[in-house]
């Protein structure tokens, strides 16, 4: 992703430290992280402030997701792997997020956009690339240990 902004994240000892700002969309972050650094597989952390989420449950008898969209909500955690699918970059994370009242909702990460504040991520490279698979049983792409 090629802005005028400050850079997004650093380079550590084990991956990367990843620092989105209001506006960022989750998803295009970490694609573009991944084609610029080459990135074979990772796996990820992070927290933060949530402008918009939108989470999905998947729907095993219809193969698809039932997405439900919040907004301006405190992402508590959201874990994840980073892969390829059919030579493109593959976002795959599942998260939890609190209102003002408490209230949390939860589940497969569908999209994220960073709200007011920022959301920090701890991005772990792994050495070997990975890559995601359609497992036709399910009708859902998953993660394979095969070169």
């Amino acid at each position: 992703m090629t802005d005028a902004s400050p850079p997004r994240h650093i380079e550590t000892p084990t991956g990367y430290l990843m620092v989105l700002r209001q506006g960022d969309d989750l998803f295009a972050r970490l694609e573009a992280l991944m084609r610029d650094r080459q990135v074979p597989s990772a796996s990820f952390v992070g927290f933060g402030f949530a402008g918009k989420v939108t989470f999905g449950f998947y729907d095993f008898d219809r193969k698809r997701y039932d997405p439900k969209t919040y907004r301006n909500l405190e992402l508590t955690n959201m874990t994840g792997t980073l892969a390829w699918k059919d030579g493109e970059p593959s976002v795959h994370a599942h998260g939890v997020a609190g209102d003002k009242t408490f209230a949390t909702v939860g589940g497969h990460l569908l999209g994220l956009t960073v709200g007011t504040g920022s959301l920090e991520i701890t991005i772990t490279v792994h050495g070997e690339r990975l890559n995601r698979e359609v497992d036709p049983s399910i009708g859902a792409n998953v993660l394979s240990l095969s070169p």
